[in-house]
């Protein structure tokens, strides 16, 4: 039997208290659930996938994501498992479809869309993609998110950068409120 949201979610809130990483995962529930639709996914298994994805991180860093991993599949979500391992890139995994490519493709850039909502006045409301582009090569800008990986995945996905930019500011901008993007108040 498949794990539910509810599950889901009881499972990242155990493991992660970080405010700023619940924030996150939400945030790639968000665009993987609207990737699922594009893609032709399942977009509650989508949806878990994202939100779970970085589940480990909080309490175990350097071991992440292999207890998440292990958990799936103790759950018997293989499927999710997969695609979990898949976004460490340092394991070398092969993608298995599209919910790989997918996660890999929206987990890093999902956050730096966010960095970039959080330092302009208007938010993810005017937001465009060559803005996105300007603060990528600004390397002191949120300096922890891997260029090279968003380079990387949105070419395995088989995507233009612009397009896929564009895709996640538009999966975002309905939760303006919930995800806090609307903007510095001055």
């Amino acid at each position: 039997m498949p794990i539910t949201h509810d599950q889901a979610l009881h499972q990242l809130q155990a493991w992660t208290t970080n405010p700023s990483l619940l924030g996150h995962a939400r945030a790639v529930e968000i665009v993987m659930r609207a990737a699922a639709s594009k893609y032709g996914g399942d977009p509650e298994v989508w949806g878990i996938t994202g939100l779970l994805h970085d589940a480990d991180y909080d309490q175990w860093p350097e071991e992440h994501p292999k207890r998440i991993v292990d958990w799936l599949r103790e759950q018997g979500e293989e499927e999710i498992a997969h695609a979990v391992a898949f976004h460490q890139t340092k394991w070398g995994l092969s993608p298995n479809g599209p919910m790989d490519k997918c996660l890999l493709a929206c987990d890093e850039l999902a956050g730096f869309v966010i960095a970039c909502c959080l330092v302009r006045p208007e938010g993810i409301a005017t937001l465009e993609p060559k803005s996105v582009k300007k603060k990528l090569k600004d390397k002191a800008f949120a300096a922890k998110v891997d260029r090279e990986i968003i380079r990387s995945s949105v070419e395995t996905l088989g995507v233009d950068l612009d397009e896929h930019i564009q895709f996640v500011i538009d999966a975002l901008k309905p939760y303006v409120e919930e995800l806090g993007i609307g903007g510095r108040k001055e």
